[in-house]
C-alpha cells in the first residue's frame, strides 16, 4: 500500500509556492474536493477538501479508460485484436451500417456512432444494461465508420463493455474487478457503487438549470449502484493515482503486473490531432482510450489537463468536474476530483490552471 505521507517539496523536486498556488485555487471553488499529485512515485500532494480521503466521487467520464484497457488486455492475450470487426463477437451489433465497425475505431471514438438514439435518452436508458445494448444494437452511424472522431458519450461503455462480457464470458464489472483491481488492490474504485459504500459516496452538485436537473439524475441510486462503463466509476483520488501510477510503471506496481508495457504504449498512440471532434465541437486529443494532452495554438481548444502538460500526458476529464492523467515525461501523475458540475469551458480552464500550476511547481 501506497504511504499518503506527503514528501517535502524540495526532497521531491517541487516549488512549493507552485503547489500552495494549486491549493489556493482548489479552496476558491467552495467544492467537496480531493486532490492527489504524485512525482517520481512519491506523493507530492494528498488533500482533501470538505470531504475526507476514502469519499468516493462518481467520476463521470474518467472511467472510460478502465474498459478501454480490459480490451486491450484482452487483445494482448490474443482474444481478440483491435482491427477485428465488433460484430464478428457480437453479431446482433453488425447492422444498419454497423457491420464494419472495428475494435479500434470504438476505441479511438471513430466508429460513427457517438450517441445510439440522442444525448438524453441514452443518459436515460444507462442504468439498464440489456435496454442500452438493444438501443445500440438498433441504431445507424452518424458518419460513415473511420471517417471523423465524434466522442461515443455513454455508447462507449456498452459497446466495449458488451464486447468484454462476449469474448471473456464474465461481466465487465466482474471482470474489471479481477484483472485490475483486486490484483492491484485497489479496493476504493467500483463499477457501480456497492450497497454497503452508499454511505462514503459523494452527491454530485450542479448550477444552473441543467446543472441542477444533472444532479437530481446522477445522486440516485439506480444511476450510482448501475454498471455503466463509460461514466459510472466511483472512486477515490488514492486509488486512482495508484492506478494511472501501475500504468505509468509499464502496467506494473508493488510487484503485481496487470498489462504489459507495450499494451499500454498500445493505447497510448494518437489516432487524432488536430481535428475537430464532431460530437464535442472541440479539438480534441484522442488515442486509443485515453484524450492526450499538449498545449494549443487554438483558443476555443480546452486544455484541462494544462497548457503546459507534454504531448505524452494521458488519461481523461470526466464532465469538467473529475479528471485523471499521467505525464511519463515528467513521471507525474495528477487525480482532481469534485463534486462541483459547471458550464463547459469554465470547469475545463479550472482543471487546466490547477494543473499548470502543478506543472509549474515540477518543471
Amino acid at each position: 500500500m501506497t504511504d499518503w505521507t506527503e514528501c517535502p517539496p524540495r526532497q521531491a523536486g517541487v516549488a512549493a509556492r507552485g503547489l500552495d498556488r494549486a491549493l489556493d485555487l482548489v479552496r476558491a471553488q467552495n467544492a467537496a474536493a480531493q486532490l492527489c499529485v504524485l512525482r517520481d512515485g512519491n506523493v507530492v500532494l494528498d488533500r482533501a477538501f470538505g470531504c475526507g480521503p476514502e469519499s468516493l466521487f462518481w467520476i463521470f467520464s474518467a472511467s472510460k479508460p478502465f474498459v478501454a484497457l480490459l480490451v486491450h488486455l484482452l487483445a494482448e492475450r490474443g482474444q481478440l485484436s483491435l482491427d477485428d470487426r465488433v460484430a464478428s463477437f457480437w453479431p446482433e451489433f453488425g447492422q444498419r451500417g454497423k457491420e464494419a465497425i472495428t475494435v479500434r475505431q470504438v476505441l479511438q471514438h471513430r466508429s460513427g456512432l457517438p450517441v445510439a438514439r440522442s444525448r438524453r435518452l441514452d443518459a436515460l436508458a444507462m442504468p439498464d444494461w440489456q435496454r442500452s445494448v438493444h438501443h445500440i444494437e438498433r441504431a445507424s452511424p452518424s458518419w460513415p465508420p473511420g471517417q471523423v472522431p465524434a466522442y461515443h458519450y455513454i455508447s462507449y461503455g456498452f459497446i466495449l463493455g458488451e464486447l468484454v462480457r462476449r469474448v471473456s464470458g464474465v461481466g465487465v464489472a466482474d471482470f474489471l474487478a479481477a484483472e485490475f483491481l483486486g490484483p492491484l488492490g485497489l479496493g476504493d474504485v467500483h463499477l457501480g457503487l456497492p450497497g454497503d459504500r452508499w454511505s462514503r459516496h459523494v452527491p454530485v452538485r450542479g448550477r444552473g438549470l441543467a446543472g441542477r436537473v444533472s444532479q437530481v439524475f446522477v445522486n440516485r441510486r439506480a444511476i450510482r449502484q448501475a454498471v455503466i462503463p463509460a461514466a459510472g466509476i466511483s472512486a477515490t483520488a488514492r486509488d486512482l493515482a495508484r492506478f494511472y501510477q501501475a500504468l505509468l510503471r509499464g502496467g506494473e506496481l508493488g510487484g503485481v503486473r496487470v498489462l504489459q508495457a507495450a499494451t499500454i504504449e498500445q493505447a497510448r498512440q494518437p489516432s487524432s490531432d488536430g481535428e475537430r471532434d464532431r460530437f464535442l465541437k472541440l479539438p480534441i486529443r484522442w488515442s486509443q482510450g485515453f484524450q492526450l494532452g499538449g498545449p494549443s495554438q487554438e483558443r476555443s481548444a480546452h486544455r484541462p489537463m494544462g497548457q503546459l502538460s507534454s504531448p505524452q500526458t494521458f488519461g481523461h476529464n470526466g464532465s469538467n468536474c473529475c479528471i485523471a492523467w499521467a505525464d511519463p515525461a515528467r513521471d507525474l501523475v495528477f487525480v482532481y476530483l469534485t463534486d462541483r458540475l459547471t458550464a463547459s469551458p469554465e470547469g475545463a480552464r479550472h482543471q487546466g490552471s490547477v494543473a499548470d500550476a502543478i506543472i509549474a511547481a515540477c518543471s
